[in-house]
């Protein structure tokens, strides 16, 4: 399977209800279909500094923020290949940049311990936002159950629903199963809009029919704005 490493786009997102979320993919049907990861259990660890310097800047709503995480599509071994991404957002533009990595390497590499990797642009980008901020710890593991779907004809417009999103602050290891404390009703579902350019007219429609308004939707700032409050 191949990986894309680079990405430029607008993401834009949507709280359903489940009605609503059965009558879109009713209504999708003619234009989407599953990705190459179709449905999976995403699982993410998020780092940040020991005083959560970064989701604190990011939920100031700044002009440019950014974020790291380790992310895996199923649940891993030791040895398995996860995803590095840094991912960056710039005047509403979102930039993300990942490489692969063994699992087993990814805390010595983040903790900026040593480690043979390939040298590359984007790993570059890493060492250069690592030595920035300095000490880097693992403080959130986040996981959900995702619908992925692209166009039918080829274009890099993506939707994504995410369900049963789950958020813990003990046993951060990608190895361990998804649970945790939710940040949605069991009867909502994150919509994700993924393009570089205006909305299909077929989607606008949709949403105007069922009175759909974005929202500002973080996972992690979400995550700990509830730590925050116990």
């Amino acid at each position: 399977m191949l990986y894309q490493e680079t990405f430029q786009r607008y993401e834009i997102k949507y709280i359903l209800s489940y009605s609503v979320f059965c009558k879109l993919l009713e209504t999708m049907e003619p234009y989407m279909m599953l990705d190459q990861y179709g449905f999976s259990t995403i699982r993410n660890i998020y780092y940040d500094t020991p005083d959560f310097r970064l989701i604190r800047h990011s939920l100031s709503k700044p002009i440019y923020k950014e974020k790291i995480r380790v992310r895996s599509y199923q649940c891993v071994q030791d040895d398995a290949q996860v995803f590095v991404e840094l991912k960056k957002k710039f005047a509403d533009v979102v930039y993300k940049r990942r490489m692969t990595l063994a699992y087993d390497q990814t805390l010595p590499y983040l903790s900026n311990q040593p480690i043979d990797i390939q040298d590359s642009q984007i790993a570059k980008e890493i060492s250069y936002f690592k030595e920035f901020y300095g000490q880097l710890e693992p403080k959130l593991f986040l996981s959900y159950e995702r619908k992925a779907y692209q166009t039918r004809q080829p274009s890099n417009f993506r939707m994504t629903f995410d369900q049963n999103i789950f958020y813990r602050t003990t046993q951060i290891d990608l190895r361990k199963p998804a649970y945790g404390n939710a940040l949605l009703d069991d009867q909502q579902v994150l919509l994700e809009i993924k393009t570089p350019t205006a909305l299909p007219l077929w989607l606008s429609k949709f949403l105007s029919q069922f009175q759909v308004y974005k929202t500002s939707f973080s996972k992690y700032g979400k995550a700990y704005e509830y730590m925050m409050k116990g």
